[in-house]
Parts: structure tokens; C-alpha cells; sequence
């Protein structure tokens, strides 16, 4: 049987497609070497556990370290309980132990002892008893809650004297987050620790990056050495564009295509497969991209995602620990200049429809009426009937999201999503700071692509009217698409604005050669 790609729990050499998962987390054998202890975060499913479960592996069967890996999952269930969680990572370890390590380099059997630092007593038996320094990594400890979470770092930092006679040599803590971004009650006013002062001991906090797009080739390749079955260059290209290297988008995306939709091992993979695999994906919601979104609904990410989706500045008190937060999820990318975008293209589409989901069962989904004789889109139509809407339904549905900044965007958008379940797509564009999104319909008309570009922006109270400033950069998105036409959505939320159904109308006009249906909304 041939390997294949793995979207669920860690890789196995043996069952799956899958990259040197050492060439992610590079230097983290320097820092071993040197007995230091520190912490790994990275966002979910970009292979932390495969990542460290395979360089514990690794070390044991080198013969210098008894290395292990283990997660603190299972002490979630015990809540505040502290004695509770320990005992559940002491198991957790005994039990790994037990499936990763040979006998001699396995802990000692000890008696339980109802101690809330039976924790730091386990670990030093076990360092004492065991003939090679010991090399832990407790992954998912960003699961444990509140005073257990500290208590543990406490006794990680008590041993650290001790090493590596009397204490593991090094320490990697793995989660989502960094150690001063877990989450305790017990200090108030604050939802997290704010410092790593019950873990002070790390040296580094590193993270896990993304496949470099080379590296999304070598494991598509993988599968054409096995089965033969190629990819064409555009479809690798595709894969790359569309996930930015995000591993379990990269591992889907692939998944999909060559065991549902192109099981015939000599048809070739090509970019139109990809990007079909892309929208399902996309409207099954797989649980990678429902934990994602779930975290849409917290302040914090709020902060962050409603002013990049509306082209607006990011501001506020705590901007650089929201933006490290969100950034830890992988929701969005710093580049160097401090350049602020979403993740990549695939969650640029998941984020605004999930937005607009509930919206969108208000708006009934016939699709034959947009579309000519010719089987081209009916722009002009399309607009009229979303105007009569807007002025029917427009404000109510406002009202109702918690993503008040880009309300109207999203009732705009959930309108056209009849386009992409009629068989078209839309490209989203946000870009901090310029004020507006940008949306490109693709429509697979029967002799042609169809393109139609729209920008929408909002007038904001004490801010004069964005016309001009609206169609200077709606120009420049139709030359970048090479467009004579397009349309500029214009939705004033001043309080002093006329009534709905008043300042609502469609006006074609022409502007730098090109022309523009602007809609006052």
C-alpha cells in the first residue's frame, strides 16, 4: 500500500507523505547540547507533535539522550485541581516511557504519592536513575489551566539547578502560544502572565515555520515517485499560492485531489484540480478551519482581523500582544517593515465567509436570473438586486454582527456568494491602512474568463466623501487587472446620513477612461 497525505494527528514515515521535520526547528540540537530549556510555539497542525515525537526518536537511537515526548493534554480535564493535573502528566509520561524507550532508559516505578510536586520528584528519580541525561518535550502545555499551569513551571524551575545528574538536561515546553501568553485567573486584570517569570529558566522561545514552496514540490513529489502520478507546474505553483506552506492546508489541498476527485493514477494533478480542492475544503469546513475560526469570536483577534478586513489602521493599548497572539494562531503574517496580511489565500476566503455565514441564510439562492443568454454574468442585474436588498434588509443585518467595522462588507459579500455557489469564484483583497477591500469575481464564462472587479470603502463619521479617493484606487486595481470597467460600493455610516432607502441608488459614470457603477449604500 502506498503511503498517502496525512491530515490528522502526527506523521508516520512508515503510512505518510512528510518532510525531515528537523529542518523546521533548526538549532534546537544546539540548544539540547548545551542543557538549556525553552519553549516552542507554533500555530495547530504545522507538525509540532510530528516535529519533536521524531527528534525524540531520533535521540534515543543516536545513544546520547534517553529523549521523550509527551502531552499534557489529559490534565486538562482536571481543571484547577493541581494534584489532579500532575498525576495526569506523571501517567502520561510513565505511559510514554513505556511505547518510546527501551527498558534501561525507562523511569522507575515509583509509589503514588498524592503531592501536588510529584511532578518535580518523578523527573528527578528518573534523572537520577537513568544512565543518559534525560531530554523532555511536553507538548500541549499551553492545555493546562491556571494554577496547575504555574505550578507545573514551578517545578520545572526548582529542578533546573539540578541538571543533568538530578533533572532532565533540557526541557522543550510545545503549545500554541508562548509562555507569557498562557492563560491564568490568578493574577486580575489580566488574561495572561504578562512575563515568563515562573518559567525564567528558558533560554529561547522558537517557533516551527511553514513549508518553503520548494518543500511543498518535494512532498507533492513524493507521490509521483510512488504512484507516478505528476503534477504539472501550475498545479504546484497553485498549491504553493494558496497556502503559503501551511502544512495541514498543504496535506488537504493534495488529499483531496488524489484520493477523491483524480483517482486515476495517470491523469495528471492540474492547477483546476487544485483550486476545486480549494473550494471544498473550504465549504466543508474541516476541523482545522473550524478551530480557526472559532477564535474569531474573541476580543483580542477581533482587534485585529475587523481592521485589516476593512483596510483600516491597526491601533489600541495592547496592539503588540494582540498581534503576537493572533500571529500565534496563525492567523495572520508580519513580514520585515512590520507589514501586517492574513495568513494566506485560503484563510483570506475562509475568514470573510465565516463572517458572512449567518447573513447568508437570509438571502434566498436562486442563480439562473444573474446570467445571460450567453452564459456571461449579469453585472448590472446582479447589483440592482442586491440595491433592492440592501434597502429592504440592509440596516437589521448590520445591526446583528459582531464585526461592526465591516458589517456592511459582509452583507455586500454574502450577497454575492451566490456567485461562488453558481460556479464562480471571488479574490479578496485587504490592504491595512488603505480603507478599502477589493473584490475580483471570476466567471467562467463559456468562450472566456469574466472578470469584475469591486472596491468597497466606507464614509466614516468626520471624514469627508471617499468618491475620489475610491475610484484613484479602484482605477489602480483595474489597470493591475487589466480592466476597462468596474464598480465602486460606497456605504456612508454617519450618523447624519440620509434615510436607507434615500441615499441607496446605482449611478454609472466615467472615470480615467474607464467605466464605474458607483453605489451609494
Amino acid at each position: 500500500m502506498h503511503r498517502f497525505f496525512n491530515t490528522a494527528g502526527p506523521c508516520d514515515p512508515k503510512k505518510h507523505y512528510m518532510l525531515p521535520p528537523e529542518r523546521r526547528i533548526p538549532g534546537v540540537h544546539r540548544l539540547i547540547d548545551q542543557e538549556l530549556y525553552f519553549v516552542i510555539h507554533a500555530p495547530r497542525q504545522v507538525g509540532k507533535t510530528t516535529c519533536f515525537r521524531t527528534l525524540a526518536q531520533t535521540l534515543t537511537a543516536e545513544g546520547n539522550y534517553a529523549a521523550l515526548h509527551a502531552s499534557c493534554e489529559m490534565a486538562q480535564a482536571m481543571g484547577k485541581n493541581i494534584e489532579g493535573a500532575v498525576q495526569a502528566i506523571v501517567e502520561a509520561l510513565l505511559k510514554e516511557a513505556r511505547l518510546q524507550l527501551p527498558n534501561e532508559l525507562r523511569p522507575p516505578k515509583v509509589p503514588h504519592v498524592s503531592s501536588a510536586t510529584r511532578l518535580n520528584l518523578f523527573l528527578a528519580q528518573w534523572a537520577e536513575t537513568c544512565p543518559l541525561p534525560v531530554v523532555l518535550f511536553l507538548d500541549e502545555i499551553d492545555a493546562l489551566l491556571d494554577e496547575s499551569l504555574v505550578s507545573v513551571l514551578r517545578q520545572l524551575r526548582d529542578g533546573y539547578m539540578s541538571r543533568p545528574g538530578a533533572f532532565p538536561q533540557s526541557v522543550a515546553l510545545i503549545g500554541l502560544r508562548d509562555v507569557r501568553d498562557y492563560k491564568v485567573s490568578i493574577r486580575p486584570k489580566t488574561a495572561s502572565l504578562g512575563t515568563s517569570s515562573p518559567f525564567n529558566i528558558k533560554v529561547d522561545s522558537i517557533t516551527i515555520r511553514n513549508f518553503t514552496q520548494d518543500e511543498v514540490a518535494e512532498l507533492y513529489l513524493q507521490h509521483t515517485e510512488e504512484t507516478g502520478q505528476t503534477f504539472t507546474d501550475e498545479a504546484l505553483e497553485m498549491a504553493w499560492d494558496l497556502t503559503r506552506g501551511q502544512p495541514w492546508l498543504v496535506n488537504a489541498l493534495a488529499r483531496l485531489v488524489v484520493e477523491k476527485d483524480v483517482a486515476d493514477r495517470h491523469t495528471p494533478i492540474t492547477a483546476a484540480h487544485i483550486e476545486a480542492a480549494k473550494e471544498a475544503i473550504i465549504q466543508r469546513r474541516d476541523t482545522h478551519l473550524d478551530s480557526l475560526v472559532h477564535k474569531l469570536r474573541e476580543p483580542r483577534v477581533r482587534r485585529i482581523i475587523e481592521p485589516i478586513l476593512a483596510g483600516e489602521l491597526l491601533l489600541g493599548e495592547r496592539l503588540d500582544d494582540d498581534l503576537a497572539y493572533v500571529e500565534d494562531l496563525g492567523l495572520i503574517q508580519r513580514h520585515d517593515g512590520g507589514y501586517v496580511h492574513i495568513a494566506n489565500p485560503i484563510y483570506q476566503e475562509v475568514l470573510p465567509r465565516t463572517l458572512a455565514y449567518s447573513i447568508q441564510g437570509n438571502i434566498p439562492n436562486p442563480t439562473a436570473w444573474y446570467i445571460k443568454e450567453d452564459g456571461s454574468l449579469d453585472i448590472d442585474a446582479l447589483l440592482s438586486a442586491f440595491l433592492s436588498f440592501w434597502k429592504q434588509h440592509g440596516e437589521p443585518l448590520m445591526a446583528a454582527q459582531p464585526y461592526h467595522e465591516i458589517a456592511p462588507h459582509l452583507v455586500l459579500m454574502a450577497f454575492l456568494q451566490r456567485i461562488v455557489n453558481g460556479g464562480g469564484t471571488i479574490d479578496r483583497e485587504y490592504a491595512v491602512a488603505s480603507g478599502r477591500m477589493d473584490l475580483c469575481i471570476r466567471w467562467p464564462h463559456p468562450r472566456r474568463l469574466q472578470l469584475e472587479a469591486l472596491e468597497i470603502k466606507v464614509w466614516k463619521p468626520k471624514r469627508p466623501d471617499p468618491l475620489h479617493e475610491g475610484l484613484r484606487q479602484l482605477t489602480r486595481y483595474l489597470q493591475r487587472l487589466e480592466l476597462d470597467h468596474g464598480v465602486l460600493a460606497l456605504f456612508d455610516r454617519r450618523p447624519q446620513a440620509p434615510p436607507i432607502e434615500e441615499r441607496s441608488k446605482m449611478q454609472p459614470l466615467t472615470h480615467d477612461g474607464r467605466q464605474i457603477i458607483l453605489l451609494r449604500l
